[in-house]
C-alpha cells in the first residue's frame, strides 16, 4: 500500500482498475494526466500508471473501505464481482463511502435497471441505485446495455447462440464507449449529479441478427438457437453453478425477449463527441 497521507492521496478514486472497465477509464484518466486512487483488493495487481496510487480495499470490508476512501471526492465505482452476496458488499461500500466523507459516486448499473426486472442481476443494480440515493451523496448512473464484446463469447462449439430471447432486441455496446462516457463524467461530475445514462450502441439487434453479423465478418457459420425455459436451464445444468448465477445467465435471454433491453439511446455521442461502435465495426476492427 501506498506510504502517501491521506491529504497527499488523489481525491479522484477509481474502483476495478484490475478488470476491463475500470482498468480502460483508470489509464484515460492517466493519459489526460490526471492523480487518481487505484482503490483494490490486491496492490501487487494494480495498474503501473503515471499518477495512480494503488490502495488496498474490498466493497465487503467496511472499516478498511472507509479508510481507503477518506479524502476522496469523486469516486468511480464498478459494480463487484458476480457473487451471491453482492448486494451487500455494494451496501457496505456505499456507507463506507457516505461514512468518509465521498462527495460523489458514479456507479456502473445495467440497463433498466429496477426491482421488478426480468433479469435478475439489474435488480441488485437497482436497489444499488436507491442506496446511493438515499445516502446524502451525489451520484451519477450509468447504465449499461449488454456488452457487444460478449457477442461472439456466447457461441458453442458449434457455432450455435443460445437462450430464450426470441426475436428480442438489444442494443448492444462497446467497453470503450462505456469507458469514454465514465471519464467524460469523472472529468466533471458536478455536471452530470442526478444523472442516469442509458448506455447503448448504435443498432437494437435480435440475437438471430447478430449470429449473422458474426458470420459476415469473421467467415465462421454462426446460428441462433431461440431455446425454451426448460431448454435454457438444462443446457446450463453442466456447469454446475449455482442456482442464482443460471438464473442470471437466463434471465439475461428472457430479458431481451420481452424487450427490457431494446432502445437506442444518444447518451454515449452527446457526452463524448463520437457515435458508438457498432458489432460489425467491433468484430472489423479485431481482423485489423
Amino acid at each position: 500500500m501506498t506510504d502517501a497521507s491521506v491529504t497527499d492521496r488523489p481525491a479522484l478514486a477509481v474502483t476495478g482498475s484490475t478488470g476491463w472497465l475500470g482498468g480502460l477509464v483508470a489509464r484515460d484518466l492517466a493519459d489526460r494526466g490526471l492523480p487518481q486512487r487505484l482503490l483494490v483488493r490486491d496492490v501487487g495487481r494494480a495498474p503501473d500508471l503515471p499518477g495512480a496510487q494503488p490502495v488496498q480495499a474490498a466493497y465487503a470490508d467496511r472499516v478498511a473501505a472507509e479508510s481507503a476512501l477518506a479524502g476522496v471526492e469523486t469516486l468511480f465505482m464498478v459494480s463487484a464481482a458476480e457473487n451471491a452476496d453482492r448486494l451487500a458488499e455494494h451496501y457496505a461500500f456505499i456507507d463506507a463511502a457516505a461514512a468518509a466523507g465521498v462527495r460523489h459516486v458514479v456507479y456502473v448499473s445495467f440497463f433498466g435497471a429496477a426491482l421488478d426486472a426480468t433479469f435478475t442481476l439489474a435488480r441488485d443494480h437497482a436497489a444499488t441505485e436507491q442506496r446511493l440515493r438515499d445516502s446524502g451523496m451525489a451520484w451519477t448512473f450509468l447504465r449499461d446495455n449488454l456488452y457487444l464484446e460478449f457477442v461472439d463469447q456466447m457461441m458453442g462449439e458449434d457455432g450455435g447462440i443460445r437462450g430464450p430471447a426470441g426475436e428480442g432486441r438489444a442494443a448492444v455496446v462497446a467497453h470503450e464507449d462505456i469507458a469514454r462516457v465514465a471519464t467524460a463524467v469523472l472529468i466533471g461530475p458536478e455536471s452530470h449529479a442526478g444523472q442516469t445514462y442509458s448506455l447503448t450502441g448504435p443498432e437494437a439487434l435480435t440475437f438471430a441478427e447478430m449470429a449473422a453479423v458474426v458470420s459476415e465478418v469473421t467467415g465462421r457459420e454462426v446460428t441462433f438457437h431461440d431455446e425454451t425455459l426448460e431448454e435454457a436451464y438444462a443446457s446450463r445444468a453442466v456447469y454446475g453453478a449455482p442456482d442464482w448465477q443460471v438464473d442470471a445467465w437466463v434471465s439475461t435471454y428472457t430479458a431481451v425477449a420481452k424487450g427490457e433491453l431494446d432502445g437506442v439511446t444518444d447518451d454515449v455521442e452527446r457526452l463524448t463527441g463520437r457515435p458508438p461502435l457498432s458489432l460489425r465495426a467491433y468484430l472489423e476492427s479485431k481482423r485489423g
